[in-house]
Formats: C-alpha cells, structure tokens, sequence
C-alpha cells in the first residue's frame, strides 16, 4: 500500500480550490498524475509554518516549494509528463522559466503590493485563516516579502523602486499572457489532449488572476481578453475540481463579498486599534524608575537580628 501523501495548502474561493498559485500549481498536476493526494486547508487551527506551503507531508518525508514537490511525485510514478518528447520537455522548462521570471512579479504586485487590491481583498482572506495576533502581522510580512522577491527578479538598474518597476513588470506580463495565448491557441491543452506540467503551472499562475475579484484590475482585464487562456482556467476547473463554469451562483457570490467586506472592516479596525495603542505608548511621558528608600537599622536592631540569625 502507497504511504499516504497529505498536502498542506491555502483554500480556495471565488470559486477556485485555491487562490493560492503555488498550491493550486501542484493540486492541479495532482489531478493529471492522479495522485492520490489528501489536501489540508490551512485555517485559523494551523499551527505549522505558513512561509513554505505548499507543503506535502509523507510517512517518511517533509517537501515544500512545488518545483521539489513535483520532482517528488514523479518519483512516487505520478507523472503527467511521460507522453512528452523530448523536445516538448526541453520546451516545458523553458516556458516555467518564462512565467517566473515575465509573468509571476505581476501576478504577486497585483496580490499583495498593489494597495487597494491588498488592503481589500487579499489581506482580510488572509487574515481570516490566520489566528490571532498572527493575522495582524503575518499577512504584512507576507507582503513585505512579495516585494522583495519582485525587486530581486525586477529590479536591476536603472530599476531600484517598485514605483519604477511597475511598469515594466506589467508590460512583461502581458507580453507573456500574449505568447501563452498564441501558444495554446484552440488545443485544449499545451501539448494536445492531455495535461502535463506545464499546463499545472499556466492554470496555477492564471486561475486566481482570472477569478479573484480585485478593485484594481489591469493585468485582469487583459487576461479576459484572451478567450482562450480563460476557457483553458474553465474546463480545468469543471473537468477536474468539479467546479461550474461560473465557480458560484451571483447570489452565493453576492454572500461572499458581503462577508469579505465586513471582514476586511474588522481587520483594518483591530490594526488601527493596535497602532493607536502602540502610539499612545510612545507619546506617554517615560519617567525614570523610582529608587525604592533603604532602611537602616539601629545598632541595638542589628545585634537582636544576628542573634535572630545564630539561634537555632
């Protein structure tokens, strides 16, 4: 019997099974190889590290990041590759490497840099599966981070500021989004009728900006532009996670941004609170600390105290 393969990741929402790209990428190459994953949805229980999922967890074995744990499961005979040649291999690579480097530093501003998308959509959800005082700090750290990573891929001279960077990176994305459309163009999927591993990277990269509903979407509504690459998202969904076209009813959708937006109201609440708090800290006067009197004792005390002291 097969030891058991538990894969621990972000859920999902807006009708995806996870809104995450790097969970999404290794529960869809999951579905093609047909392994038999059993997923752990991270919530406000979790209490393993969040800086690392994916995280795919055996009898024997800890794997993280999904390039490592797809090369894992190739290892397991989970493969969705092996009616590659290999030339479409040698292209697999270089196309991944082309959505890391043209199109993930767009897709990870419009996530967690771009303010208003940020402060509205992506940290309450967040935050909402995070326990508390961990949600109020994590998300930012999860931000931080995406920045960093954007300006380490993005910004060579004469590009040092994201402010710089934006535009750049949003030209690369669409020209990336172009070349994913032209290269897919009416097959179901990159290499014919059946999905591989890069097929797993296209609709982990894509999905969530496909069907998250940001404030401000200008790489979005460029991507739904591209019929092709959203009817790719689509059939995924439906022919694999069992998900309708539309992901959920306009009334269950109408619940969801309700409930969003209430939650995002509490956080930003609870963050001003704390940031009040810390500011009334540092404004308070800082008094030295008070000396505490000593007392002295009189000599005829002092002989009552060692003899105190002697006796037995």
């Amino acid at each position: 019997m097969a030891a058991p393969l538990e894969l621990s990741c972000w859920g999902g929402g807006w009708g995806l099974p996870s809104v995450h790209s790097e969970s999404l990428v290794v529960m869809a190459y999951a579905k093609f190889s047909g392994a038999p994953l059993k997923v752990t949805v991270i919530d406000s229980t979790w209490r393993g590290s969040r800086g690392d999922v994916p995280i795919l967890t055996t009898e024997d074995n800890i794997v993280s990041q999904p390039a490592k744990i797809l090369n894992f499961l190739r290892k397991q005979k989970y493969n969705a590759d092996y009616e590659l040649s290999g030339k479409q291999g040698a292209d697999t690579l270089a196309y991944i490497a082309l959505l890391e480097e043209k199109l993930l530093p767009a897709v990870l501003h419009t996530f967690w840099v771009e303010s208003d998308n940020y402060f509205t959509v992506t940290k309450p959800w967040f935050a909402s599966r995070i326990p508390f005082p961990l949600s109020l700090i994590l998300p930012g750290r999860m931000s931080r981070g995406a920045l960093n990573r954007i300006l380490l891929t993005r910004g060579e001279p004469p590009l040092y500021h994201i402010q710089e960077v934006e535009a750049q990176i949003y030209r690369d994305a669409k020209e990336c989004l172009n070349l994913l459309s032209n290269r897919l163009g009416t097959s179901q999927f990159f290499f014919g009728d059946t999905p591989s591993t890069l097929d797993a990277y296209v609709f982990g990269f894509l999905a969530p900006l496909y069907k998250v509903r940001f404030p401000k979407v200008l790489l979005q509504e460029h991507l739904k532009q591209l019929s092709n690459l959203c009817r790719f998202c689509d059939e995924i969904l439906h022919s694999y996670f069992r998900l309708s076209l539309g992901g959920i009813s306009p009334a269950g959708q109408e619940t969801v941004d309700a409930n969003l937006q209430k939650l995002t109201q509490l956080v930003n609440k609870e963050s001003n609170l704390i940031e009040k708090m810390d500011d009334n800290l540092r404004q308070s006067p800082q008094l030295p600390p008070r000396k505490l009197p000593t007392l002295k004792l009189t000599p005829a005390e002092e002989d009552s105290t060692s003899l105190h002291r002697l006796s037995p």
